[in-house]
């Protein structure tokens, strides 16, 4: 008889899922441990795991569709058995969405051009096939597309995508500009050099009406609830960053060069400022509390999360245990757990259930700014970037510095500014004294 494959709750806050990818196809057999499809959830994109044997003989959603958890996916069974037949609602997405979402925005109906495929690009010589890929007067791309499309000033009307249901994808946008390298390639002998000063096309401004994604729903569901309920305050210190730049440094043309299995490794601001933030917690731990609602309650270890940009949004993988971890450790995990969110692959439990997270913009020259409490920890820490300024120093004299900015913002439900403000200074003594933290 045949089994049902369900779409798995593969989060706490998960409703439903979005299937973004069959690795098997129907009358594909499957074993026990086979990977079968990519499911989307409101916080990564997970491999969602068979424990049957035998042969996918139907799949109930396609790439793109929205499911409920509990709702069947796919049914596995003999060769030749029937699938059982299923409650169309219970697979039916609210929501349908592409692969890649689809940005749908009235145009004026154009001739377009078809994008060779990202493989087999034509040489200049070859004729540019012309088809109807606007469906009316709409025409059909996902964000990455329109957002490159945006970049390099290119129209997407004149475009004939490749993705489902004829949508423009990356790949699409990507052959075009292979198509056009070569033809200039063929022409470069006969087009005089161009001057110096070359003329960067300057992409346009255009209404879109883009998808939330279940990440961003979750994002947004999280941070109104910490938003409204927790009172947030705020509060800054400056720091003098010169002495955590020098160690970085000198740590860096030590170990930077050297084999991995020789103990090589490169370290980042964001990994000493991760490990300072850990060990400032140990001197101060009840910045380390979460509001329980009738009592608080005090962590005995840093589940130490730290914000990661990805295309989708935001997440925050978090470092178990981080007071205890040297500095190569965290490192290594930090570098890990950002390589996994940005390729989708972290587990749940590698996102939930932090006490303390830390928040860095500095990369992206921003100096000062206050983050949103993640829900379930007292405080979120904020790094801008070490700028050089002019600064006093002991003697009076003015000198060159190299300050940084952390801000820091509580739950005044959990936490005083007395806390807050003995925790700056902690982290600051480490930082201005970073051997501390190697100790």
């Amino acid at each position: 008889m045949a089994t049902l494959i369900e779409m798995p709750k593969l989060s706490d806050t998960m409703t439903v899922g979005t299937l973004v990818n069959w690795l098997k196809k129907e009358g594909d057999p499957v074993t026990n441990g086979d990977m079968i499809a990519e499911v989307e959830t409101d916080k990564a994109t997970m491999e969602v795991e068979c424990f049957e044997e035998g042969i996918l003989i139907k799949q109930y959603c396609k790439e793109g569709e929205e499911v409920p958890v509990g709702g069947a996916i796919a049914a596995i069974g003999e060769a030749g058995e029937a699938a059982p037949a299923i409650d169309a609602s219970s697979t039916e997405s609210t929501t349908p969405l592409a692969i890649e979402p689809v940005v749908e925005t009235s145009t004026p109906e154009k001739p377009v051009v078809e994008a060779p495929a990202p493989s087999s690009a034509p040489s200049h010589s070859e004729p540019i096939a012309t088809s109807s890929a606007t469906n009316g007067d709409r025409v059909k791309a996902s964000p990455l597309a329109r957002k490159i499309a945006e970049s390099k000033g290119i129209d997407l009307s004149q475009i004939k995508g490749s993705g489902p249901n004829g949508r423009i994808v990356k790949a699409d946008l990507e052959a075009i500009k292979e198509a056009v390298s070569n033809s200039i390639q063929a022409e470069d002998s006969k087009v005089p050099e161009p001057s110096s000063k070359a003329i960067e096309s300057v992409p346009t401004l255009e209404a879109l009406d883009l998808p939330v994604s279940n990440m961003r729903k979750s994002i947004a569901s999280a941070l109104v609830a910490s938003k409204t309920q927790a009172p947030h305050f705020y509060l800054q210190i400056e720091v003098d960053g010169a002495p955590l730049a020098n160690l970085r440094k000198e740590l860096n043309q030590r170990l930077a060069e050297l084999p991995k299995e020789q103990g090589g490794i490169k370290f980042s601001v964001n990994d000493l400022t991760l490990k300072a933030s850990a060990e400032a917690i140990k001197r101060v731990p009840a910045i380390n509390r979460s509001w329980e609602g009738n009592s608080i309650k005090q962590h005995p270890n840093v589940d130490l999360a730290f914000g990661v940009a990805i295309d989708d949004g935001l997440v925050t993988p978090v470092i178990r245990s981080a007071e205890n971890k040297s500095l190569r450790q965290v490192s290594n995990e930090a570098k890990s757990l950002i390589k996994k969110a940005r390729d989708k692959k972290l587990a749940p439990n590698e996102m939930s259930g932090s006490t303390f997270t830390v928040t860095n913009l500095g990369m992206f020259g921003i100096s000062d700014f206050y983050g949103i409490i993640n829900p379930g920890n007292a405080a979120i820490l904020s790094i801008g970037a070490t700028i050089k300024r002019p600064v006093v120093n002991d003697k009076d004299e003015i000198v060159i510095g190299q300050t940084m900015k952390i801000g820091l913002s509580g739950d005044h439900r959990v936490i005083d500014g007395a806390v807050g403000a003995q925790y700056l200074l902690a982290l600051k003594e480490i930082l201005e004294t970073p051997s501390l933290m190697l100790v």
